[in-house]
């Protein structure tokens, strides 16, 4: 059944006249013959929710996957649409398909997690962008003059401008433009310093260390430090490897348990 209304009933060209048919529907029980009639309803409305999805089209996802996101939406309408209400389909039909959508992009699309107020900031900011465009020629609008034309802060603006920037990312491996033959982005990003963790450990031992005597700390300094072997460091003392051993691990020793006994 696609029985059109007249203009006057229906303002868009795709508002199929389906009164009738739905207060059949709300009369019919469960059984095939309720499941054909929605099933005819749903068609007769599908141009609808086509035409909602295009005024998506331009944000990065697939027109197609867009239609099927609509018609789901419409097919929820048309499962909770009460004619007893008064309403027209259309009026209630519009803003729960478009309310699919926009919950579509904000599930399954923004690469991080964006709350709602600053994805409403990001499309405030962006018709802003898109709108500016037209009379400022040349450079990009300025944040003042976004916060003008979308009558918002300017610190609110500069939110909606680097939520743009968080749709979507770049792969850590994706290459740029640059050096030789370009470079990949996680080669841009440090890594953490190895040596950080023996930062607290250096800091705890640091007082008792200069409480030793002078030659135990030269035989830790040597030994640690300047990575000489205890054969080196007995030859420079003059004093035999097994001392330097004994005396090497008396100090490591002491200073453990005086580390741990300060921790305590």
């Amino acid at each position: 059944m696609r029985n059109r209304a007249s203009a006057k009933h229906h303002p868009h060209h795709d508002a199929p006249d389906t009164a009738d048919a739905f207060r059949r529907l709300a009369a019919l029980p469960p059984g095939p013959q309720r499941d054909r009639l929605r099933s005819q309803v749903v068609e007769a409305w599908l141009p609808m929710a086509d035409r909602l999805a295009g005024r998506f089209r331009s944000r990065g996802e697939n027109l197609e996957d867009l239609r099927q996101v609509a018609a789901l939406g419409l097919v929820k309408a048309v499962d909770r649409y009460d004619p007893e209400r008064g309403h027209a389909f259309e009026s209630y039909a519009v803003p729960t398909v478009t309310g699919e959508i926009k919950r579509h992009f904000r599930d399954h699309l923004w690469t991080l997690h964006v709350p709602r107020r600053v994805q409403d900031l990001r499309n405030r900011v962006r018709f802003a962008c898109q709108d500016l465009s037209q009379t400022v020629v040349g450079r990009r609008p300025t944040v003042a003059e976004i916060a003008e034309h979308a009558q918002l802060g300017e610190d609110d603006v500069r939110t909606g401008l680097e939520a743009l920037e968080s749709y979507t990312a770049l792969s850590l491996d994706a290459e740029l433009p640059g050096g030789e033959g370009g470079y990949a982005l996680a080669d841009t990003l440090g890594c953490a310093d190895p040596a950080l963790d023996t930062v607290v450990d250096r800091e705890a031992v640091r007082p008792r260390l200069a409480a030793l005597p002078e030659r135990e700390r030269a035989i830790l300094y040597m030994r640690f430090f300047a990575d000489m072997t205890q054969s080196r460091i007995a030859e420079q003392l003059g004093i035999s490897q097994m001392h330097v051993s004994r005396l090497i691990s008396h100090c490591c020793n002491r200073l453990r348990e005086q580390v741990l006994r300060d921790v305590a």
